[in-house]
């Protein structure tokens, strides 16, 4: 099963909980900033994600969203 992650870069305050609850290494903190001047978190391993959904659960600010991906 693959799995697709979204952030809402606006939405993230660079806490890092997701950071640290992630087991596979989905994210990593953005050279960027968003418009409330966080670096916000982005995905560079969606490929690895199992689908825990720990990253959701943990976000204070509501940033991230799993969804699965239907092969056909």
């Amino acid at each position: 099963m693959k799995y697709i992650v979204k952030v809402k870069k606006e939405r993230c305050k660079s806490c890092k909980l997701c950071m640290d609850v992630c087991p596979s290494g989905v994210f990593k903190l953005s050279n960027k900033f968003n418009k409330i001047g966080y670096h916000y978190v982005e995905v560079i391993e969606e490929k690895n994600c199992t689908g825990c959904k720990r990253c959701v659960i943990i976000c204070p600010d509501v940033a991230i969203e799993i969804y699965k991906e239907e092969e056909i």
